[in-house]
């Protein structure tokens, strides 16, 4: 398979049903990630969500709503889920909710093809997507390694990156893996 994986935020914080940030299939989204990883092979980067340490800007406000979430970055909440931290030899942290950080666009190169799948589609992958399509990358997004806030938010962030094309590219794991 040609380009990266970038698996979004597969953390407890989004897995736990009872969190504040629980996403209701992220079940679903980890099968489909689990599918996906081995055509990828090393080239895979997990990433995790990370409150900073200090926030500002509109951050300050952002996180007066979700104070349970400004803890360390080796706190439970912000660990892999652990079938997913045993597969990461490549993470990349960022306090922001979009992954296209420069470390994320030197491993995919200018030029190169970037996959995306995790959670949440209507926040963190959205958010990838669109950085990582306006610097020129070809974005693809498997729509069954992803899962939304809810259903409805889950289809429209797919119907909106899909009005991106060429640019991003919905799909699905069958159809990425030629199955």
């Amino acid at each position: 398979m040609t380009g990266r994986l970038a698996v979004i935020d597969m953390q407890h914080v989004f897995a736990d049903p009872d969190s504040p940030w629980a996403t209701p299939r992220f079940a679903e989204a980890a099968e489909g990630v689990r599918r996906l990883l081995p055509a990828f092979g090393e080239q895979v980067t997990f990433t995790r969500f990370l409150a900073p340490e200090h926030p500002t800007g509109a951050w300050r406000a952002y996180y007066r709503q979700w104070p349970f979430a400004l803890q360390p970055p080796d706190a439970q909440l912000w660990r892999l889920t652990d079938e997913f931290a045993a597969e990461a030899h490549h993470v990349l942290d960022a306090p922001t909710f979009g992954k296209w950080t420069p470390e994320l666009a030197s491993l995919v190169g200018p030029e190169g093809r970037l996959v995306l799948a995790g959670v949440s589609t209507d926040c963190c992958v959205l958010s990838t997507a669109l950085a990582a399509a306006d610097a020129g990358v070809e974005v693809v997004v498997v729509a069954d390694a992803c899962a939304g806030a809810d259903d409805d938010s889950h289809a429209k962030a797919l119907h909106v990156m899909d009005l991106y094309r060429p640019l991003i590219r919905v799909t699905n794991s069958a159809e990425l893996l030629g199955r």
